[in-house]
């Protein structure tokens, strides 16, 4: 059966996946941070929530599991193992296959730590729900992992195919992309993508979910190898990267203080 992702937003600039299948009531949500926007889209569309899957302990990823476990006290929770999520009820590790209970998909386990230590993400056929590892133009901040790390993670889901749709959790690509031109200056397909996310979102419209391939085309992250971008290192830093893990240090930090 096809899965149907839906956003659900959340706070300023998050969104909560949904996951359902034409013809069952069930759903699925990604990094619930609060429960009450999930709780009345599950009203609305009358479905039942059978699970949880988080990406990371961070609070505004995480806030919704204990009202949504009340509510409805039959659902699976699965995410890293950290001891700051409260109400898992299985960690998980790299590589594993998940059944998501009331439907007819499994989730494959990624480990990509970077933005956090326990940072996971999950593969659902041809979608990627990625937290804040990999965002459509960037990545994460660098709060606990280290750049050799962060940077095999994001290559990592580099090598997805494609055709992979990334669902990240955070609407920052415009501000991201305007970084991205400052990296990657003479990218006209990163040009043309910063229009038309900008006319989605003069509609209100989500810029998500990007693809692996756009991301590769776009984001300075995950072209931390081409030339033109480590040009544009070297003449921010005065540095020349010394390797791939070295550019992406410094484009991560260039970010961190644009």
């Amino acid at each position: 059966m096809l899965l149907n992702v839906t956003a659900i937003p959340a706070f300023d600039d998050n969104y909560i996946w949904c996951l359902t299948q034409s013809g069952s009531p069930q759903a699925w949500v990604v990094d619930p941070g609060q429960a009450k926007p999930v709780i009345a889209y599950l009203e609305q569309e009358q479905l039942t929530l059978s699970g949880i899957l988080i990406t990371h302990h961070h609070w505004d990823h995480t806030s919704g599991i204990n009202d949504l476990s009340a509510r409805y006290p039959d659902i699976e929770v699965y995410g890293p193992a950290n001891p700051e999520i409260n109400g898992l009820t299985q960690e998980l590790k790299d590589g594993q296959m998940v059944n998501l209970k009331g439907l007819d998909i499994q989730a494959r386990v990624l480990t990509v730590p970077g933005h956090t230590l326990d940072h996971i993400a999950y593969v659902c056929d041809d979608r990627l729900f990625c937290g804040d590892t990999l965002f459509s133009g960037g990545c994460g901040r660098m709060f606990e992992g280290e750049p050799a790390q962060f940077h095999h993670s994001l290559s990592r889901l580099a090598a997805l195919p494609a055709n992979t749709r990334v669902y990240c959790a955070h609407e920052y690509t415009l501000s991201n992309l305007k970084f991205a031109l400052m990296a990657d200056p003479d990218n006209t397909e990163l040009k043309a993508y910063q229009q038309e996310c900008e006319a989605l979102r003069a509609k209100g419209i989500p810029t998500l979910p990007s693809s692996i391939g756009k991301e590769l085309a776009v984001n300075p992250f995950l072209r931390v190898d081409q030339k033109q971008v480590c040009q544009q290192i070297n003449q921010h830093w005065q540095q020349n990267p010394a390797d791939n893990v070295e550019a992406f240090a410094l484009l991560r930090r260039w970010k961190d203080n644009a």
